[in-house]
């Protein structure tokens, strides 16, 4: 969560290139917002609560060569303009934005309040201001109080700072921290996709390191010993780092249409490293897919996949519910850890203590420069392009369709597995463009604009995409939805079923498709409003929402109507579709 950006370097309006990062930053947090820099006269701060606005209209701060700034996602401490960061120390020497979350923050809290310092918000993050001025008082620079202090703090953290004396000076312990370099322009960002128009290289702050940037010049060092070490500079390669809308009226229906893209781009990559990483697959005794939220689903899908065609023993974990496997993991284990960031903190957690059991990893990332990439033995990125809205849609297509792929080479059908995306990548096109799907979509988004409670059922293949399109439907329309494995609801939810209550079923025509419809005959026999997303129309459907029938990759395709119907039902409710409430793209706090 929470998103930090910095620029220092030979353009004197550093205030305009930090806001054109945060707004590339905005789906890590968009509770409040803030900008800081150096003129003549000292250090100069701006905040404001909310979603980021206009720069002229919202805040008006001098040219400047040097400047910080920060979108939050608050986690200690209301929204307010006071909590809102960049968070001044107390003589204004310096301002801090801090990504992450100080776990040990009251009991530091407790030793600099015996110690007379005055604590002017709610935030974990002035803690780290008053700690920094703490051993500023025994320090030879503000580098080296910094590096004290954050030896003290617990949590994953990472904090920025600009300084009176013209410099950034930053530090990394956990959340995401990295560099980029123009000539002798600096910036330091929470991705690279913020930096990605400006810098056509970067380099990669791991955990533990600190670095100190004044105009043109960068110096890393070790938390730990404060010793200087030499660092890497890397290209920075996106497929497609344009933030744009492109004609569309949301980021996020504009992103439901690239999902052929993302299929695309699976496929034009090289087929021997999939070959080397199939034989990984088969090598290993037990193969555990780990991820959170969407991904998770995701995750889970990717095993039944593995289950499915390979016949691997593969179990699907969710980030922040897997500590009892770790006992049972070995070095003879694979983790597949897919993720939009690579930054995901409950997920990292668990990688960190495998890896040091010799659980090989494999990473399907959709981020340069992440810290789940760098410390992978197998990466692959999806190169997706950006994705703006913070509901994920192309990236889960991306990353099911490349468990398919995987799957598929696994079991030694890699060309059928290939034809068989790219087949649904031209079918999946196709039923975007068709106005006759939009059209039926918006209706059932009116019919289901009072529902209360919305149902999704579906089995085998389809079980992890009603999943899916629950979390859509949660996250955007901020309904209750709640989805099933449709075999078991004759055991408890058919007590829920009544007159007029919408279920909706995604359908295939697989070996599950006819215990599918004795779920559909037995809700529609007690009332209730039935949808169905497959290739034909059943006699209980009230409505039926037609998808192209395309076999193995069904489940793929169904996914589709369920993003989008989620998206028209959350304009129609006047939410805001790009920015849900309460919740942020990038998850890098526990």
């Amino acid at each position: 969560m929470c998103g930090i950006f910095g620029y220092v370097g030979r353009q004197s309006d550093a205030a305009k290139i930090v806001f054109e990062g945060l707004k590339r930053l905005e789906y890590r947090g968009y509770d409040s917002w803030g900008i800081a820099v150096l003129n003549e006269e000292g250090i100069r701060a701006s905040k404001k609560v909310g979603a980021i606005g206009d720069l002229e209209k919202d805040i008006s701060l001098p040219d400047s060569f040097i400047g910080i700034g920060h979108t939050r996602w608050a986690t200690h401490g209301g929204i307010s303009e006071t909590n809102a960061h960049p968070h001044y120390s107390s003589d204004k020497s310096f301002a801090l934005a801090q990504n992450g979350i100080v776990e040990n923050y009251a009991d530091l809290r407790r030793v600099l309040l015996k110690k007379g310092y005055n604590f002017a918000t709610e935030t974990d993050t002035e803690v780290i201001v008053r700690l920094i001025e703490d051993k500023a008082k025994k320090s030879a620079n503000l580098k080296e109080a910094l590096r004290q202090a954050f030896l003290e703090l617990k949590g994953r953290n990472t904090a920025i700072l600009i300084t009176k004396n013209g410099e950034i000076i930053a530090a990394r312990n956990g959340s995401p921290l990295v560099i980029g370099i123009e000539g002798s322009d600096i910036y330091l960002s929470s991705d690279t996709l913020s930096f990605a128009p400006f810098a056509k290289k970067m380099i990669v702050v791991d955990n533990g390191q600190l670095v100190d940037c004044s105009k043109g010049r960068i110096a890393l060092y070790e938390m730990k010993t404060g010793q200087k070490i030499k660092h890497r500079f890397v290209d920075i390669n996106l497929a497609d780092n344009r933030i744009d809308k492109e004609g569309y009226p949301h980021f996020m229906l504009k992103e439901i249409h690239e999902g052929p893209d993302a299929i695309r781009q699976l496929l034009e990559r090289g087929l021997k490293e999939y070959l080397d990483f199939a034989r990984v697959i088969k090598r290993a005794k037990n193969v555990y897919t780990i991820a959170s939220g969407t991904t998770g689903i995701a995750a889970a899908q990717i095993a039944f996949y593995l289950r499915r065609y390979p016949k691997i023993k593969a179990i699907s974990l969710i980030g922040a519910d897997a500590l009892e496997y770790l006992d049972l993991m070995t070095a003879d284990d694979l983790i597949i850890a897919p993720s939009q960031s690579g930054e995901t903190a409950d997920v990292l957690e668990i990688l960190e203590i495998a890896k040091k059991k010799g659980v090989k990893i494999a990473s399907f990332v959709n981020m340069q420069g992440s810290t789940m990439t760098r410390m992978s033995d197998y990466k692959f990125m999806a190169q997706a392009g950006p994705e703006v809205c913070v509901m994920s849609t192309k990236v889960f297509v991306s990353q099911i369709a490349w468990g398919y792929l995987i799957s598929k080479i696994t079991v030694g059908k890699s060309g059928e597995g290939i034809k068989n995306l790219h087949l649904l990548s031209l079918v999946m096109a196709k039923y975007l463009k068709s106005p006759k799907n939009h059209s039926a979509l918006k209706t059932l988004a009116e019919k289901l604009l009072s529902a209360k409670d919305i149902f999704l059922l579906g089995k085998f293949q389809n079980f992890n995409i009603i999943k899916e399109g629950m979390v859509k439907l949660i996250e955007g329309t901020y309904k209750h939805a709640h989805a099933m494995p449709a075999g078991d609801l004759k055991h408890y939810a058919i007590t829920l079923m009544e007159e007029g209550v919408p279920v909706i079923f995604a359908i295939s025509e697989d070996e599950a498709k006819f215990d599918v419809i004795n779920a559909v005959n037995e809700v529609k026999a007690r009332g209730a409003y039935v949808v169905g997303i497959a290739p034909s129309r059943h006699e209980s459907f009230d409505y039926h929402l037609e998808v192209p029938d395309t076999s193995e990759t069904s489940a793929i395709m169904n996914i589709i109507p369920l993003q989008l119907l989620a998206y028209y039902l959350t304009v129609k409710l006047g939410y805001n579709v790009d920015k849900p409430r309460n919740i942020a793209k990038s998850v890098t706090v526990k």
